[in-house]
């Protein structure tokens, strides 16, 4: 007999778990579509030569799950993020009027070494818009996933931004052809630390006096002191960069939330202007939240160049934190009514009340087993609904039922009719939240 298992890095979901998970993507979804951002999906396979050249050597090489189709012989790949088969869309279709804005909330691969926090079967929130090449456009994309932090309960974050042009002019200038290997080293800086950083730089071939020059940068700054530290940091170079963060600051939902960071690269090769992270400072569980702008990723399949910009918030990182704070519980209660049957006179009876809840909206089970009542008891133990509601001959031939909430313990003998109106306020209080 086959053992029964799973590929590493991939996960089953048992319910209490999966409606913590809908909770979390409920509440970031009310947040993007608030905010403007309408939601849309894309398939999960995509063509190798749509993925292929948009990434970088390290995901195209190692991270993208690719095989080749034994019936037609073509590449296909597993999307490895909501980004890149976005500018495939926008390509596909001319007619879309700009700008386009949508959110996304789909599963993506990454065939990486699984940890705490690090799957290869993984969800992602995006939200990004198409067709502006305006700060406002990357402005809003960074207010959103602030309040969707928010929202979460997750107020301990801190954004970090960058400017890949500022990058660009500053390591380029100075290093010339190491400038991508530095990029690369630069961006691991959260990952294996300051040391680890000089030792990678040196080893690419920097001298410590350059490394010690490019130390210096690595301060981070809030947006209001940017401007005149930029220039004297970085020379003139930086002189187009100032407007651009001062305007960024005007435009901020929490300024005060909001760094900006020389070190902070983000690893794609696609990205082209103001990126972004977002990290918690209470714990360490890395980054939650990233983005950019891209404004050269659609023309690679448009052969024009398109503004675009866009953030993700890492759900699987986010749940675990969640889980970790006291923030999700998995032990919560269903916010529904579990029917337990008396006599057997009477399952009928319940029968057609259960039918009703249903019909009303209310989540409702009963015993499809034909169990005795200790057993029923025990599978609405198991399965952990707020409301126990009981029905035998006395209930039946009343037109009551016998309500417990399981909460508090109350126990109150209640008419059919009202029983529907109690669990009818419940359930919509519960769904308000």
């Amino acid at each position: 007999m086959r053992k029964a298992e799973i590929p590493r890095g991939f996960r089953d979901f048992p319910p209490e778990v999966m409606r913590a998970r809908i909770e979390v993507i409920n509440k970031v979804r009310k947040v993007f579509e608030r905010a403007g951002f309408p939601p849309m999906d894309t398939p999960s396979l995509e063509y190798w030569e749509t993925l292929a050249g948009k990434y970088g050597p390290e995901a195209e090489e190692r991270l993208i799950w690719r095989f080749k189709d034994p019936f037609s012989e073509k590449d296909y790949a597993l999307r490895y993020d909501l980004t890149v088969p976005l500018a495939r869309y926008i390509a596909q279709h001319p007619e879309i009027q700009l700008p386009f804005k949508r959110h996304q909330i789909s599963l993506v691969w990454r065939h990486e070494e699984p940890q705490k926090g690090r799957y290869r079967e993984f969800l992602q929130a995006d939200i990004d818009t198409v067709g502006s090449p305006h700060i406002e456009a990357d402005a809003e994309i960074i207010n959103t996933i602030a309040m969707a932090l928010e929202e979460l309960g997750l107020d301990d974050y801190i954004i970090k931004v960058n400017h890949r042009g500022l990058l660009r002019d500053f390591i380029e200038k100075k290093f010339g052809g190491l400038s991508l290997s530095i990029l690369r080293t630069i961006d691991k800086l959260d990952k294996i630390g300051e040391e680890g950083v000089k030792k990678e730089l040196l080893r690419i071939g920097m001298s410590e006096a350059q490394i010690d020059e490019l130390m210096v940068k690595f301060e981070r700054l809030k947006l209001e002191e940017v401007g005149e530290t930029l220039i004297r940091l970085y020379g003139s170079e930086a002189n187009q960069y100032k407007p651009i963060f001062e305007a960024l600051s005007s435009l901020a939902y929490r300024k005060d939330k909001i760094l900006f960071d020389f070190s902070l690269v983000r690893g794609l090769d696609y990205y082209t202007g103001i990126i972004f992270e977002a990290v918690l400072t209470k714990g360490s569980p890395g980054s939650v939240s990233g983005g950019g702008r891209y404004d050269s990723l659609i023309s690679l399949f448009k052969g024009e160049a398109v503004p675009a910009t866009g953030g993700s918030l890492g759900i699987e990182r986010i749940i675990d934190v969640m889980i970790e704070r006291g923030i999700l519980n998995l032990g919560k209660s269903i916010p529904g009514a579990y029917i337990i049957v008396i006599d057997e006179e009477a399952f009928m009876f319940s029968w057609r009340y259960l039918l009703e809840l249903r019909k009303r909206g209310i989540m409702a089970e009963i015993d499809i087993m034909r169990r005795s009542l200790e057993k029923q008891k025990k599978r609405m133990n198991a399965l952990n609904y707020k409301y126990a509601i009981y029905v035998g001959k006395k209930e039946m031939s009343s037109g009551s039922v016998t309500l417990v909430d399981r909460e508090t313990g109350s126990r109150t003998e209640i008419s059919v009719e009202d029983s529907f109106k109690l669990l009818e306020g419940e359930y919509k209080d519960e769904e308000a939240n």
